[in-house]
Parts: C-alpha cells; structure tokens; sequence
C-alpha cells in the first residue's frame, strides 16, 4: 500500500510535560532550551529574560508557559509538522494585534488592518514557517503587557527575537514531534 504524502509513517511519541529554557552566562539574548538530557541552542529577546514583560521592551518572559498551538507555512514546508500540538496552514493575510489600543490586542487579526499595528505572520524570511503561541498574556489579555510570544525559526546566527524563543529550524521541526497540548514552556 502505497502511503499518501500527508502520512506520517510513525507514531508520535508520548508528548513532553516540560520543557525549560535558561539564559546562557555571559549573553542573555541566547540560550538553552532543554528537553530531558537534550540542550538545544535558542535565540532569547535582545532584552534578555524579563519579570516584569513590557510591550516594546525585547524582553522574553519570565515564567511557566502553555503550548496553545500554532500554525505553519505550507508552501514552505510542503507537509503538515508532525506533531500533537493543533497546528492549521498560514495564509497571506494573517496577522498577529500588537496594538495596545486595540480591541484585539495579542490575538490572531485579518491584515491589512488599516490603522492598527499588526505583525504578519505570512513572512518571507522563514522566521513565520512553524511558530507556536506560548499562551503568554491571553487569560486575561492585559494591554501594554506584551504581545506575540511564540516558539519560532531563528535567524542565522541565533540573532536576537523581539521577546520569542526561537530554534534552529530543524531543531524545532524535532522538538515539534514531542510536544502535545499538556507541554510547558518554562523560561527563566
């Protein structure tokens, strides 16, 4: 039996409880992200790790993180990320509210948005391809606390993130295979 692209050909491991990311000595816009006896390079905030998370301040937060799900870029990846995690296809005009003003402040918006200051989340330098919301700021939503959290592809170099944690794309393709709705993402 000949198997459909959208197949996986094994089974998802058990999904992880936790996993934890540390600052690495001498340079906090990079660190560690361990995944039992695994340290995986990652990218932090040009701030650093941050307790008290401002928006604009390039801060990644301090604290224990659900896994919400995400989305991934299809022309990019060709195939679904093997994962237990809810994952759905990026379009053109998704858009993530980084607007404090706004009433969708720190959710999912339709872009353009006239007047709002959004990210795209459909980008061309790969950053977007797999991104994980961290469930950071969303329950309560409060403005000005900071916005768009997510696990994501790093820049060359681990360049610093706005505030996310982001991984060798390869790396984060692997961890995606461990990760579930009952993960943690602990920082700090």
């Amino acid at each position: 039996m000949r198997r459909r692209q959208s197949e996986h050909p094994e089974p998802i491991r058990q999904t992880l409880g936790e996993i934890r990311v540390r600052a690495l000595v001498g340079d906090r816009r990079r660190g560690q992200l361990l995944v039992g006896t695994a340290v995986i390079p990652c990218a932090l905030g040009a701030g650093g790790i941050v307790g008290d998370k401002r928006e604009g301040d390039g801060g990644s937060p301090r604290g224990r993180f659900r896994l919400r799900g995400g989305a991934y870029r299809p022309d990019h990846l060709g195939i679904r990320p093997r994962t237990a995690l809810p994952l759905r296809a990026t379009r053109p005009d998704d858009g993530w509210c980084d607007d404090r003003r706004h009433r969708r402040y720190n959710q999912p918006i339709r872009l353009p948005a006239p007047g709002v200051s959004a990210e795209a989340m459909w980008r061309g330098d790969g950053l977007y391809d797999v991104v994980i919301d961290l469930d950071y700021n969303r329950a309560p939503i409060r403005k000005g606390r900071g916005s768009a959290i997510f696990l994501h592809v790093a820049r060359e170099g681990y360049r610093p993130t706005e505030g996310c944690v982001a991984l060798a794309r390869a790396d984060l393709l692997r961890l995606l295979r461990r990760l579930g709705p009952r993960t943690h993402l602990r920082i700090g």
